[in-house]
């Protein structure tokens, strides 16, 4: 009796360990954005531009209204409904990462943290200064790759990975998903 309590325990404190784990990268990753961005502000906004290798990388200051490739930075309303679905995505991604994380699914827990701690990074930039600081530049010839973040680094890292995971995991993820959906069809199928 007594083994399988300590196993019930082991199994939970791995599973609160693993939920612990990767709250604590989300909070460092959506820092770390931050501090980046402070370092910008205060090394790279007088000059707006730094080169790191010329006719390449610079870092650059921008200021971006709108999302991924400045979409609704014209728009009024645009920074409110970016903010709405940044905090609704961002809060909701979360929530998977934990649900990952209790079921020993740490490489879908981590794309998940990816995706929401870039989400919550630049929601902090909208709510705070009702933009997103962008920083990293890229030229390819004639050609400048539109500006990015810290942020927008581990947003498309995060999503990347889940693809990769549906993909070539197709088992893993469905066994997430009959996870996520299992307690509805058990509900569905008592009445």
């Amino acid at each position: 009796m007594s083994d399988g309590l300590d196993r019930i325990d082991k199994i939970s404190s791995s599973r609160i360990g693993s939920c612990v784990l990767f709250s604590v990268v989300f909070a460092v990753l959506v820092a770390l954005d931050q501090v980046f961005k402070m370092l910008i502000v205060n090394n790279v906004k007088g000059p707006g531009s730094v080169t790191v290798i010329d006719k390449f990388f610079y870092l650059y200051y921008a200021e971006n209204t709108g999302s991924a490739f400045s979409l609704f930075a014209d728009k009024p309303w645009g920074i409110y409904f970016l903010s709405g679905v940044s905090l609704v995505l961002g809060i909701v991604i979360f929530a998977l990462m934990i649900i990952a994380s209790k079921n020993n699914m740490k490489l879908l827990a981590f794309s998940f943290c990816l995706l929401s701690a870039g989400a919550i990074g630049n929601l902090i930039d909208r709510f705070r200064l009702k933009y997103v600081i962008d920083f990293l530049r890229f030229d390819f010839g004639s050609y400048t790759f539109p500006i990015f973040n810290f942020a927008d680094i581990c947003a498309v890292c995060g999503t990347v990975l889940v693809i990769c995971i549906i993909i070539f995991g197709s088992k893993y993820f469905e066994s997430f998903w009959n996870l996520l959906f299992a307690k509805r069809k058990t509900e569905n199928a008592d009445r």
